[in-house]
C-alpha cells in the first residue's frame, strides 16, 4: 500500500533479523519508523510499517541498512535512484566489500548521492534491541549531524548509543570481530586451551586487528579497545549461539566447514573475509599469526592441535 506523504522518522532497509529490530528498537523510541523488505509480513504484528517500494522508503530520511554485504551494492544501487543529498544512510553491516575490502560507506557514496552516512557497532545484539534489553551501541560517522539524528531516534532508556567520528575504525571493527569471534569459538570447543590461554589470544588477536585496520585507513587504535572491538567481542564470548561462535566450535570439533556452515543458520560474513584480510595484511608486511589461523581453521589445512600451537608460537 502507499502511504505518500506520511512523516517517516526513520526508514530500514533490509527485513532479516537486524532490520527488524533496528526498526524495532526505533518505534520503541518514538521514531514513527518504515521497513523495506520483500519478505510478506504481518504488519498487523509490528510496532512499525512495511514497504516494498524503495520510493517509499525514501521518504525517511534517516535511513539504516541492514543487508548482507554481498547484497549492498546492488540493493543501494536500486535505492540510490530514489535518494537525494537531502538523505542520510546509516549501516549496520558486519562485512568489507570484495578482494578490494571496501566499507559500506564507501559503497553508499559510489552508488548513491548520498554523503553523509555513518556505521552502527559495538555489542549490541538483535534479540536485545528487539525485546527492549538494556544494550548499548556505537554510531560512527565524519558529521555530526549524522551521529545526532541516530541517537535523536534510537536513543531510549533501554538503549545507550554512544558516538565517534572514527567511520572506518568502526566498519573495520566490526568486520574484524566477526572474523576474530571464529577463532574465539573454536579456542571454547578445544579442551586444552585454558581461560589463560584465551584471555591471551585475545589480546593478542585485537592487538594484530588494531595495526590491520589503521593500515586500512581507521584513524583511532581506541576505536577497537573500546565498546566497537573489545566490547563487542566480549559479547560475543558470552553468546553460545552467535553464528560464529558456532562455526568456530563445529570446527573445532572436526567438522567440514560445510557441515558448520549448516549449523550456524544465518550466513557468516567472516568465512570469505578472513582470506582476504590475511591477503591484505600480508601484501602490506603487517603481522596476521592470528588471521593465518582462522585461515588454516576454515580451509583445514592444519590440524587442530597444530592450529592452538601455531597460535602462542611467537
Amino acid at each position: 500500500m502507499t502511504r505518500a506523504g506520511r512523516p517517516w522518522s526513520v526508514g530500514v532497509l533490509g527485513g532479516g533479523a537486524w532490520g527488524l529490530a533496528l526498526a524495532t528498537a526505533a518505534s520503541r523510541a518514538g521514531s514513527p519508523t518504515l521497513l523495506f523488505s520483500r519478505r510478506s509480513s504481518d504488519a498487523s504484528q509490528s510496532r512499525f510499517a512495511w514497504t516494498h517500494e524503495f520510493a517509499e522508503l525514501a521518504a525517511a530520511k534517516l535511513i539504516l541498512v541492514a543487508v548482507p554485504s554481498h547484497l549492498a551494492r546492488a540493493v543501494l544501487r536500486e535505492l540510490g535512484d530514489h535518494l537525494d543529498g537531502s538523505h542520510v544512510l546509516v549501516h549496520g553491516v558486519r562485512g568489507l566489500v570484495g578482494s578490494e575490502l571496501a566499507t559500506i560507506s564507501q559503497v553508499v557514496r559510489e552508488e548513491t548521492p548520498v554523503r553523509r552516512c555513518g556505521a552502527l557497532g559495538g555489542p549490541v545484539q538483535a534479540d536485545e534491541l528487539a525485546d527492549g534489553s538494556p544494550s548499548a551501541m556505537v554510531v560512527a560517522s565524519e558529521f555530526a549531524e549524522v551521529t545526532n539524528a541516530v541517537r535523536a531516534r534510537l536513543e531510549c532508556e533501554h538503549l545507550t548509543v554512544y558516538e565517534t567520528s572514527d567511520l572506518r575504525g568502526v566498519e573495520w571493527a566490526s568486520a574484524l570481530v566477526g572474523c576474530l569471534s571464529i577463532g574465539v569459538g573454536y579456542a571454547q570447543a578445544r579442551r586444552n586451551v585454558s581461560a589463560g590461554m584465551l584471555a591471551a589470544l585475545i589480546s593478542r588477536a585485537v592487538d594484530e586487528a588494531v595495526s590491520i585496520a589503521l593500515a586500512a585507513g581507521a584513524t583511532e587504535a581506541r576505536t577497537f579497545y573500546g565498546l566497537a572491538g573489545y566490547g563487542d567481542l566480549l559479547a560475543s564470548m558470552a553468546l553460545p549461539n552467535r553464528p560464529e561462535i558456532v562455526l568456530g566450535r563445529a570446527l573445532a570439533r572436526g567438522e567440514t566447514l560445510e557441515l558448520a556452515r549448516e549449523q550456524t543458520k544465518l550466513r557468516v560474513e567472516a568465512i570469505e573475509l578472513v582470506p582476504r584480510v590475511t591477503a591484505f595484511a600480508k601484501a602490506r608486511g603487517l603481522r596476521c599469526d592470528v588471521f593465518e589461523a582462522l585461515t588454516a581453521i576454515l580451509d583445514g589445512t592444519l590440524e587442530p592441535a597444530s592450529i592452538v600451537r601455531s597460535l602462542f608460537a611467537h
